[in-house]
Formats: C-alpha cells, sequence, structure tokens
C-alpha cells in the first residue's frame, strides 16, 4: 500500500505543491513548525533515507538544494534549517524550514496558517524554483 507521500506525489491527494520532477516532489508541510516549512520527498517509496541508492540520496539532496534557494528567496529568514527526523511516515524525507532563530526548529510548536497563506507561500516558492 502506498504511503501518503506516494499518494500526494501521484496526485492522489492534494497538497501545496512548490517543485517537482520525475524524480523528486517537494510540498508544504499540512502542520509546520514555521510558514513555508516544506517537504522534500523522493518519488520512490522507502522508508529510510540512507536506504536510496547513493546516486538518488545526492540527486535529493540537490533537488533539496534548490527547494530551500527558492524558499530563501521567497520567504525573508536568516537560514533554511534541514532535518530528516520523519518517523510518522515511512516514507524518505526532508523537512526544509525558514528559521530565524534556533527555537524556529521545535518540531513539538505548530505554526497557525491558513490555507490562503499556503497558497501564497507555496506559489512564492514555486516562482522562484529553477531545475
Amino acid at each position: 500500500m502506498a504511503t501518503i507521500f506516494s499518494r500526494i506525489a501521484a496526485g492522489e491527494i492534494p497538497s501545496y505543491r512548490v517543485a517537482a520532477d520525475e524524480n523528486y516532489y517537494a510540498f508544504l508541510d499540512i502542520n509546520p513548525v514555521q510558514p513555508g516549512h516544506t517537504l522534500v520527498i523522493p518519488r520512490r517509496e522507502v522508508d529510510n533515507i540512507f536506504d536510496l541508492s547513493e546516486e538518488e540520496y545526492a540527486g535529493l539532496q540537490r533537488f533539496a538544494y534548490k527547494v530551500a534557494k527558492a524558499i530563501e528567496t521567497a520567504i525573508p529568514c536568516r537560514k533554511v534549517g534541514v532535518a530528516v527526523v520523519g518517523l510518522e511516515v515511512p516514507h524518505a524525507h526532508i523537512h526544509l524550514i525558514p528559521i530565524n532563530d534556533e527555537s524556529d526548529m521545535d518540531f513539538k510548536k505548530k505554526a497557525s496558517v491558513s490555507a490562503g497563506q499556503m497558497e501564497k507561500l507555496a506559489a512564492d516558492i514555486a516562482k522562484h524554483f529553477k531545475l
């Protein structure tokens, strides 16, 4: 059975997509710790990021780099924080979070972001994404 992330990447479940190619997909986290919190996934379903082949892993990191650059341009922040912590969904993913302070990476806190704000954030990041 496909994970929720595979279903999102396949278009079966709606998402706030910010970038995609044939191998990777990036979308806003629906429970963000900060506005603009983005998840980057490989389209191939694998639970542990280190179970990807070296080529897939390197490709995922290159794709995440481009997404992070788009986030930096679209959202005022000091840095884009990076984390791989996903135990809640058995599909490898990278968290990219615009931060101004280390406390902005607290996964126990959630930001309140409306659907309209999510749409605007996704569009702004997508506008700055370059393959």
